[in-house]
């Protein structure tokens, strides 16, 4: 496992990662869906996230053309069809047909969301690079849509109510526990 040189393992190892799926348009207005764990928030103001794709990927070429998507926050309910859309390509199948998943217009980019996904973020590129194996696309959130049955009365996200998945060395775990707040050693 380790030898005098370290460990020569993935990146993989930084876990756990978010699952979501991306949606974004073709030039032609079809729309498709892509199952990515590589996203993360990387700046709060202005609000900005990163995405990373290969290259080969039918969706990499779509939001290269477009520099728009939305990034599509499931539940664990939909596991079984997330998978489905991780592992079957939108050059061969119309993923929201296949899926059953209904298409909602986004507020401020011209791409389709995932009426199921409890939440929705609308992206627009700002720059990417190509690293190696993944071409990193940064954001900005442009907006996002929340189903208001996952807020509190303060509108803060309850997460429970989501179910959000991570995915850890090619597995799917569910988010249980809430181990604590920010700062609470403060409050000590």
């Amino acid at each position: 496992m380790e030898d005098d040189e370290g460990f020569k393992g993935s990146a993989a190892v930084l876990f756990p990662v978010p699952v979501v799926l991306v949606s974004c348009r073709a030039r032609d207005g079809l729309d498709n869906i892509i199952t990515i764990a590589w996203t993360g928030n990387i700046c709060s103001e202005p609000p900005m996230l990163s995405i990373s794709i290969r290259p080969s990927r039918y969706s990499h070429k779509l939001i290269k053309d477009s520099g728009e998507f939305a990034v599509n926050i499931p539940g664990q309910e939909m596991l079984e069809k997330i998978d489905w859309c991780g592992t079957h390509s939108g050059r061969d199948f119309d993923k929201f047909k296949e899926t059953g998943w209904k298409k909602i217009e986004a507020q401020k980019i011209a791409v389709s969301l995932i009426e199921e996904c409890p939440v929705n973020l609308e992206c627009r590129v700002k720059s990417s690079y190509l690293l190696g194996t993944h071409e990193v696309f940064l954001a900005e959130i442009l907006n996002i849509q929340i189903e208001e049955s996952c807020l509190d009365e303060k509108n803060a996200v309850i997460v429970q109510k989501i179910k959000p998945i991570s995915y850890i060395t090619h597995k799917y775990f569910g988010i249980k526990d809430k181990l604590a707040d920010y700062g609470f050693v403060l409050k000590k």
